[in-house]
């Protein structure tokens, strides 16, 4: 299989096979690792069931953890009812509540999948599980929604990057949005170019993003920003399946990120010297913890 280096390789090469990204990057795994397809599948597969425990053990975790900065968050949006129940509708009551499970857990010290990283692991199982339940999707479809997010992740990794240290959590939380974005969109039986779109929109409404970690920990406000950045990811998928476009293609945004985050002042990427790790309160926890 020829190189892709691109969005738009991606889109001429599913034009050239008349196939989606998802076998494009299957491929693309089998000729890296020199592993059978069947073994490829087999290992996203394996993800798949570990996001899905990390949501069922992070959904069950009540108590703080050792900085008291997060833990059974996701418990109380479980919990809230009456008055208390979320207004966005069920699907988005989910998506918030997972990512904030997964996040909790990764706080907790418990097993996750770090995609696209440790803090913003939560994004993406969260999208895709609860949206491959809403459209009726298999195990089948949801572990190919996530190749096709690898996809996105491959390109953003390649022109821009993955670190908060080195591009802010546009890199970690807006790459993950954009990710599931494309998983979600592929799930909603988008074609490859609205695949593209939507994680474009997620990711361009995510440049900028400040990565300021109070006390140096991934707590306060990497959870509670998984589950923003999920129901992020689900509405940039509701505007590309229903023909909104991105202006801006995915690679020209993914570029676009790269600069800002070359702009971004170290005091905010993960260095914990700006932002909210600079505030009053951060400052008192950071001495708090630092007496322990």
């Amino acid at each position: 299989m020829r190189r892709f280096d691109s969005a738009q390789d991606l889109l001429a090469l599913a034009a050239e096979r008349k196939g989606s990204i998802a076998d494009i990057i299957i491929d693309f795994e089998c000729q890296e690792t020199q592993e059978p397809r069947e073994a490829v599948i087999g290992c996203m597969r394996s993800r798949l069931r570990t996001m899905e425990e990390s949501i069922t053990k992070g959904r069950a975790i009540r108590s703080k953890t050792h900085s008291g900065l997060s833990g059974g968050n996701a418990a109380r949006l479980l919990d809230a009812t009456g008055e208390r129940a979320p207004i966005l509708g069920d699907l988005a009551r989910q998506v918030m509540t997972d990512a904030v499970a997964v996040a909790e857990r990764n706080a907790s010290f418990g097993k996750i999948v770090a995609a696209p990283t440790a803090g913003a692991a939560g994004i993406l199982p969260a999208v895709v599980l609860n949206v491959g339940k809403a459209v009726g999707a298999d195990e089948k479809g949801m572990v190919r929604s996530l190749f096709t997010a690898a996809g996105i992740g491959i390109l953003i990794a390649r022109h821009a990057t993955l670190a908060g240290a080195e591009g802010g959590c546009q890199a970690e939380c807006g790459a993950g949005a954009a990710m599931a974005a494309a998983a979600a969109a592929d799930l909603r039986g988008g074609d490859p170019e609205t695949i593209l779109h939507a994680a474009a929109l997620a990711l361009k409404n995510s440049l900028g993003l400040t990565c300021d970690p109070v006390a140096g920990l991934v707590e306060v406000p990497c959870v509670k920003r998984n589950g923003f950045y999920a129901v992020h990811a689900v509405v940039a998928v509701d505007m590309a399946i229903a023909g909104v476009r991105s202006e801006v293609p995915f690679d020209e945004v993914v570029s676009a990120m790269h600069e800002t985050g070359r702009l971004m002042s170290d005091a905010l990427r993960e260095s914990s010297l700006g932002g909210l790790a600079a505030t009053e309160t951060a400052k008192e926890v950071e001495k708090r913890l630092a007496a322990e």
